[in-house]
């Protein structure tokens, strides 16, 4: 240790090396004030660059946190951390306590990470109004509507989900819905930096359970609903459940931002929604079609131009498709009267979105048939997208789906199930197989398929470039070609390898050979 203190702290030659690293370098001792740590072996004036996970990515004078995760042992890279720069280590494992190198001893590493980072980037949420949306399907689309209400209103956002990360204009590439707390925290950092005043970030039952947000200052959130998914992890819909309502039960934790009061916005039709409002420590909001609630729509109309419905007496046209976009609207619109907006302004900007990509997004082409590509990946999901299509389509409605690989397998029948019961034709094939066969993906899928159709009503194609242009050769005027499961990807999955594969390009070649 002596050795390293020498290293990191006293050589001039480093320390001018390390350039502009000195200038975010942060006491060591301050930061763990504000960590839940059992007990430390630091040198007091001790000063880190960074913060880093990954050993990979580890720089000179960087504190490493030690990560258990599903496949891997932050632990056992130590040493790579340690070649790589790493001044310090955080571990959750007593047994990597050693004499060789600073170490610090939590209890939960995925914590500490959190509050580490929360406090090396100086709290960055607390600077912002931010705003957090939960659920199963709807929180891309919500997200995206959120931001644009905002920005209708003169203001910068930034924006953390599925499809990318936004920060103002410039747009970061992600890799789940919900990045790591380091990740994240940095990126937060970024938005105040940049002068941004609100952020809206997608916020997953898998970011919660495993402290990704948990020094995040949420100033809102958004329940949109609750159906089987992820069970692979969570294992029974309670569980899932509870997950989902840890960003509620933190909501009214911290003080109010220059006047902004805390407030839960809940889907009031939603069977789970009496497990938010009860675990919310804050105000509740409301909205829905089927029950009163604080903003309810009326009048509902699905058209293949977009939908229409009337809330609090005014008039809503959409340009966005199927019923639950108007779901997706209302909150949205909630988000943005509790904001302050005025609420005439607030529709007009949710009427002017064209769409989001992947998400009932339509294929532009010259054929008499419709084709859409959307990322429905759960029961309830397929269920309102196909429901759509028949809301609209002249002809029959064609599916083409499958399910993930290495996922939540009691949800392939279901899938199954839904496809065949409101399709008029069912293709189907592989999504993103990952690590399993994709045949038996399929034969997972097919009795749910083969309690409501005969074999004359489906074909089976694992090759899903082929299965795509099966379903577009076999359209007839007025039909709709409904593509699930992958939306805005545009990667197939395959062994631990992606491939290049947007269901929007090769929908549009099997049109266009057509």
């Amino acid at each position: 240790m002596a050795d390293l203190r020498v290293k990191y702290i006293l050589d001039e030659s480093v320390s001018t090396e390390r350039g502009a690293s000195m200038m975010n370098m942060k006491v060591l001792t301050d930061l763990l004030q504000e960590v839940t740590y059992k007990k430390h072996c630091i040198l007091q004036g001790m000063m880190i660059t960074g913060v880093q996970y990954d050993s990979r990515k580890v720089e000179l004078g960087n504190l490493f946190v030690a990560i258990k995760g599903f496949e891997t042992d932050g632990h056992t890279y130590i040493r790579q951390a340690l070649d790589n720069g790493a001044i310090a280590i955080l571990i959750s494992d007593e047994a990597y306590c050693s004499v060789e190198y600073p170490w610090i001893l939590v209890e939960d590493s995925r914590l500490a990470l959190a509050e580490m980072s929360s406090a090396f980037y100086g709290h960055p949420s607390e600077k912002l109004k931010l705003i957090g949306v939960t659920g199963t399907n709807g929180k891309t689309t919500t997200t995206n509507l959120i931001c644009d209400i905002i920005e209708a209103q003169g203001h910068k956002t930034g924006l953390i989900g599925t499809i990318h990360n936004r920060i103002g204009d410039r747009v970061l590439e992600g890799s789940r819905t919900t990045p790591e707390s380091l990740d994240l925290q940095r990126m937060l950092a970024e938005m105040v930096d940049e002068g941004i005043g609100y952020a809206v970030m997608e916020v997953s039952s898998h970011a919660l359970e495993l402290q990704r947000v948990a020094c995040c200052d949420f100033d809102m959130a958004v329940f949109t609903n609750l159906t089987q998914d992820h069970l692979d992890y969570h294992e029974t819909m309670d569980n899932y459940c509870k997950a989902k309502t840890m960003l509620f039960r933190t909501l009214g934790a911290k003080g109010e931002k220059a006047g902004l009061a805390k407030t839960a916005i809940i889907n009031i039709d939603d069977a789970w929604s009496n497990h938010f409002m009860v675990a919310s420590n804050a105000p509740v909001i409301t909205y829905g079609i089927e029950k009163d609630g604080s903003w309810k729509a009326e009048d509902v109309q699905v058209t293949a131009e977009g939908v229409r419905y009337t809330v609090d007496g005014l008039p809503v046209n959409l340009q966005l498709n199927g019923r639950f976009n108007v779901y997706n609207s209302l909150a949205a619109l909630a988000v943005g009267e509790a904001l302050g907006f005025p609420v005439a302004d607030v529709i007009k900007a949710l009427e002017q979105v064209p769409g989001i990509a992947g998400r009932f997004q339509k294929v532009e082409g010259s054929q008499d048939y419709t084709v859409i590509v959307d990322y429905a990946h759960t029961p309830d999901g397929l269920e309102n997208v196909i429901s759509t299509a028949k809301a609209f389509a002249k002809g029959r409605v064609i599916t083409v789906f499958g399910c993930g690989g290495d996922r939540d397998r009691t949800k392939r029948p279901l899938m199954g199930k839904v496809a065949a019961k409101l399709s008029n034709y069912c293709v189907v094939t592989s999504d993103n197989p990952r690590t399993e066969d994709p045949d038996q993906i399929i034969a997972d899928i097919l009795p749910g398929v083969q309690e409501y159709m005969t074999e004359a009503a489906y074909t089976v194609e694992p090759d899903r470039r082929k299965a795509i242009a099966f379903a577009t050769a076999m359209a007839k005027p007025g039909d709709v070609v409904l593509l699930a499961g992958k939306g805005h990807e545009t990667y197939q999955d395959i062994n631990g390898v992606k491939h290049h594969f947007d269901d929007y390009e090769i929908a549009l070649e099997a049109m266009q050979a057509n």
